[in-house]
């Protein structure tokens, strides 16, 4: 069996703590491979850049780690993700693959408001990392910086520079396309 770590998020942009994120599961985790699967549609109503952007940024975030992909599994379903299905058809696709759910350890005090969540954690038991400013009980203590998607939109949206977060080849692809402008 292939052992895979799924990490999927909305990565509206892609910033380096999702990067570091990947490296220290790679790193720590007895995972061979690492899939990136940006959200099709924000399962709680977010407002997304376009999938294809969001799709091209992961291609270019992550592009430094081998044993990454970044996979369109959830433009193939189509619909409003849900990681049960999302987990479901990568096992359907790959019956040699054992799965495994990368999850930020604020998942754990919101597991409540997911989809069968009993159910994914049967499918693909949580690689569980802390994230700074939310702490859960059962999480790791923090390992990573403080990034906030959000708080990078809210700067990209003012002209302010992000580079200490963002990776170079992503901060290109924003500007050529005018993402995340006021």
């Amino acid at each position: 069996m292939t052992r895979v770590a799924v990490f999927g998020g909305s990565f509206n942009p892609p910033h380096v703590s999702h990067v570091l994120a990947a490296a220290y599961v790679l790193a720590t985790q007895e995972v061979d491979q690492l899939l990136v699967v940006p959200a099709f549609d924000h399962p709680f109503g977010k407002s997304l850049a376009k999938f294809e952007h969001r799709f091209a940024m992961c291609q270019r975030a992550f592009a430094d780690l081998r044993r990454v992909e970044v996979s369109d599994v959830e433009r193939q379903l189509g619909a409003e993700s849900k990681t049960l299905y999302t987990l479901e058809a990568l096992a359907k696709q790959h019956p040699d693959w054992s799965l495994r759910l990368v999850v930020g350890g604020d998942i754990l005090n919101e597991s409540h408001k997911w989809f069968a969540w009993d159910r994914v954690v049967a499918l693909a038991p949580p690689i569980v990392l802390g994230r700074a400013g939310h702490p859960a009980p059962g999480a790791p203590a923090p390992l990573l910086p403080e990034v906030a998607s959000r708080e990078l939109r809210a700067s990209l949206a003012k002209g302010e520079d992000v580079g200490a977060f963002v990776a170079r080849s992503v901060r290109e692809y924003i500007a050529e396309h005018g993402l995340y402008r006021a």
